[in-house]
């Protein structure tokens, strides 16, 4: 069976490669889209184009997914640090201007200007950036697994608790079905019995057609059978769509809110208190479920 995957995952991994010790830390939160951001030092932010393809390969649609690269290099590793001369005195410039607009203390110096990381460039050969993303992909992939595994199974323990949660639900459309008739037998006995006591004080003739077409009106006005039959109808959509292939997120949220609709109707409906209460308890248990829901990619 399909097994749908939550949008939060956490995987983390550490290796030792060629004296380079490389960690990746890859986590993701609920998102309506797919919002990738990665960080990695400065010398190898060459592989965020690479990083992100390699993501979604794992056949993630949805999430906020943040992934976090660091880089232990060998003192060797052939990576050569440049001033940017242009921006670094536009960059000067703009603190002295900052200073002498605002009346502010004079604390440029050295080590305050190279807080901006953006003074230095990192350039390497062509080479060695490849042999840096061997390095960084084999890192990545292990992380990725590792995450992936944790969006399944918490995607497994969200279905399972909305599986149990969807079967509540089913059980107390029953309830309801069961109940409908006898909220027909309940008016007419009601209505029976004020047509007695009217006679008893009057002393007027039973119009036996007219109660028997009362009792019509009533059963048709407040008949949830439609509804009823909608709402299996729903479920059986919902579980179909758990089942399915691909991300379900979206669609299992849009057959919630049929379901919903569904019970608001039975409940308006209905003139019997424990369908009253059959019906909150519906819009409870949907509640429950479009929480979890929300998590499923």
């Amino acid at each position: 069976m399909h097994m749908l995957k939550s949008m939060t995952g956490y995987g983390r991994a550490r290796e030792r490669i060629d004296n380079y010790d490389i960690t990746v830390e890859i986590k993701s939160v609920n998102n309506r889209t797919l919002d990738v951001s990665v960080k990695l030092p400065r010398a190898y932010t060459f592989a965020e184009e690479r990083i992100k393809p390699l993501l979604l390969s794992l056949g993630i649609n949805r999430g906020k997914i943040d992934v976090f690269v660091s880089v232990e290099a060998p003192a060797n590793d052939g990576a050569k640090l440049e001033l940017d001369e242009g921006y670094a005195a536009q960059y000067i410039d703009a603190l002295k201007k900052l200073r002498d607009m605002y009346a502010l203390p004079d604390d440029i110096s050295v080590m305050k200007v190279a807080e901006n990381r953006d003074v230095f460039t990192v350039t390497k050969p062509e080479d060695d950036l490849e042999a840096d993303w061997e390095r960084i992909r084999t890192v990545l992939s292990t992380a990725a697994e590792r995450f992936d595994g944790a969006r399944k199974a918490e995607g497994e323990r969200l279905v399972a608790d909305v599986r149990t949660k969807l079967e509540t639900v089913s059980s107390i459309v029953d309830d309801i079905e069961a109940r409908a008739g006898d909220a027909v037998a309940e008016y007419q006995a009601r209505l029976m019995k004020k047509i007695k006591e009217a006679i008893a004080e009057t002393g007027a003739a039973v119009d036996e057609s007219r109660v028997v077409t009362e009792c019509a009106i009533f059963a048709d006005r407040v008949a949830t059978d439609e509804e009823t039959v909608r709402l299996r109808s729903h479920i059986k959509a919902f579980y179909d769509t758990l089942d399915g292939d691909g991300p379900a997120g979206r669609n299992l949220d849009f057959w919630c809110q049929e379901m919903n609709r569904e019970a608001n109707t039975t409940g308006s409906k209905a003139q019997n208190a424990a369908i009253t209460a059959d019906v909150v308890a519906i819009k409870c248990e949907l509640e429950k479920i479009r929480e979890q829901i929300q998590n499923i990619e």
